[in-house]
Formats: C-alpha cells, sequence, structure tokens
C-alpha cells in the first residue's frame, strides 16, 4: 500500500489553514461577550462562531483527505 502524497499534502495544507482559526473563533467569542455594551458586539460573536464552524469543517475534510491519502480508497 503505497501512499498518495498529493493527497496527504493538500489534507495537511486544510489543517494549517484550520489551525489559526482555531485560535481566532474562541478569542473573538470571548471578546464579544466581555464587550457587550458596545454595538458591535453581535458582529463580532458571529464572526467567532462562523470562524469556529469554518474551522470545523476544514478539520472535518482535511482528515477526510488524509486518510483517503494513506488507505487508498
Amino acid at each position: 500500500m503505497a501512499t498518495n502524497k498529493q493527497l496527504l499534502g493538500k489534507g495537511i495544507k486544510y489543517l494549517t489553514g484550520a489551525l489559526p482559526l482555531m485560535f481566532l473563533g474562541p478569542s473573538l467569542i470571548y471578546n464579544a461577550f466581555m464587550n457587550q455594551h458596545t454595538n458591535w458586539h453581535y458582529l463580532v460573536l458571529g464572526i467567532g462562531i462562523a470562524a469556529c464552524l469554518g474551522s470545523m469543517v476544514l478539520i472535518f475534510l482535511g482528515l477526510k483527505i488524509i486518510m483517503k491519502g494513506l488507505f487508498n480508497d
């Protein structure tokens, strides 16, 4: 069983794209809850939630592509 290095590299690129979002999302959510007195609260909260969801999607796709590259589906 040979490893498909192109798929493996593509999966790692997805995971490296998800890495900043994993830190950015929760920090934006925390910032939104600490600054509830401003008008931008809901916008920042929405962006933080979207960043967290985007991170989860990218992690799922990255791991799926890596598994396909390793086990040659």
